[in-house]
């Protein structure tokens, strides 16, 4: 009921922003990525700081059925509407160009198992209609997106994406982050990321509260004083950014150790970043099956995969390439002892599979750029 409720509040707003007159100057950026590795708010950013002949409106968190007759007639009036999950514009001609949020990893859409025919086939109308330009970035990008959603061939551009602009220099640098974080000062630190996927989709009832509890990892054998006296043993910190979702379960909770830490995205809007902005300043990263390893390989470092949950996620909604052992980058760790050792290994990790990390990386990104928002700026203007 609620679903058919906010579709009918969208039809109501679309129609009413309908009668704004088009301003060739507007941009507005529909950002539902809130700030892990968002290419709207990261497009705005650089809009905003080297266009400013341009107006542009960031609307986050979107999709909402609390947003200000403004924002909607800013909508109405843009020229270029940017999404970052669902296509959206109001009227023809408006243009909306796609950024989507992530190299496909796992199956969504018509090719997930968790899904609804109806609900996929009222999305591949959506897209079918509406979307006109689709960031891409490789060859095999377009076949995982199209696998899952219905995007004919022309619609794709190779321009790459906002959110790989900003991997290569870190906003905040490593010792402030170290600071901020845990509270240290220390010249030897190795800063690693830990950044898993949506877990909540499993329905695993014990998982959700052992997280609740702080067990961040969803290991049977997770005992956080015991993996923060490794990870101090060798200087090592670890960066717990959690799915929004989980965020808001573990709201209340801090870190206790002097080596874990949970990243709010309080910090990030504190300091007017996004999480991207960040990952410069680690020295390796941790996740299951979330795409940010894909983006992960641009900095060539090393990566550790937990897949405890594996077959759980494979029976719920499937990935789109295979067997996973196979494909990713990295050692693959099931319990907190691997984990460990894993740990203890990062040097000799990150030359056994430096191979396999530029293998990936030349067949997600074909794109040759110095500078992925201005491509994406310059083609824009240039086409419509």
């Amino acid at each position: 009921m609620k679903s058919f409720l906010f579709r009918l509040y969208l039809s109501l707003m679309k129609f009413c922003a309908r009668f704004v007159k088009i301003n060739a100057t507007k941009i507005v950026v529909l950002n539902g990525s809130g700030r892990s590795g968002s290419n709207g708010y990261l497009f705005a950013k650089y809009l905003k700081n080297a266009h400013p002949e341009y107006t542009v409106t960031l609307v986050e968190p979107w999709p909402s059925a609390h947003l200000s007759w403004q924002t909607w007639y800013e909508i109405g009036a843009a020229k270029f509407v940017l999404t970052t999950h669902q296509p959206f514009k109001v009227h023809k001609r408006q243009v909306n160009l796609q950024f989507w949020h992530g190299i496909p990893l796992k199956r969504m859409g018509l090719a997930a198992y968790n899904t609804q025919a109806k609900d996929n086939q009222r999305n591949a109308r959506l897209w079918l209609k509406t979307t006109d330009v689709v960031c891409s970035s490789s060859d095999l990008y377009e076949t995982l997106m199209s696998a899952c959603i219905p995007i004919s061939a022309p619609k794709y551009q190779q321009l790459g994406f906002p959110r790989w602009d900003v991997l290569q220099q870190a906003a905040v640098s490593k010792q402030q982050i170290l600071q901020d974080l845990f509270n240290q000062h220390d010249e030897q630190a190795e800063l690693g990321i830990y950044v898993p996927t949506f877990r909540e989709e499993l329905a695993d009832e014990q998982l959700i509260e052992a997280i609740k509890n702080g067990n961040f990892l969803g290991l049977s054998d997770f005992d956080a004083a015991k993996l923060n006296d490794s990870l101090k043993k060798r200087h090592q910190y670890l960066i717990i950014k959690l799915h929004p979702y989980e965020m808001q379960l573990v709201e209340q909770l801090t870190s206790s150790y002097s080596n874990l830490a949970l990243l709010k995205n309080d910090y990030l809007f504190a300091n007017d970043i996004d999480l991207y902005e960040l990952l410069g300043a680690t020295d390796f990263l941790m996740t299951d099956f979330s795409s940010i390893y894909f983006d992960y390989l641009h900095l060539d470092r090393p990566i550790i995969f937990l897949t405890n949950y594996l077959l759980q996620y494979e029976k719920v909604r499937g990935l789109l390439i295979g067997p996973y052992q196979q494909v990713v980058p990295g050692p693959c760790v099931n319990n907190q002892m691997e984990l460990i050792q894993s740990l203890q290994q990062l040097p000799q990790n990150h030359e056994n599979y430096e191979s396999s990390r530029q293998y990936w990386l030349a067949l997600t990104n074909q794109v040759d750029s110095s500078n992925y928002c201005e491509d994406i700026f310059n083609y824009l203007t240039s086409n419509f």
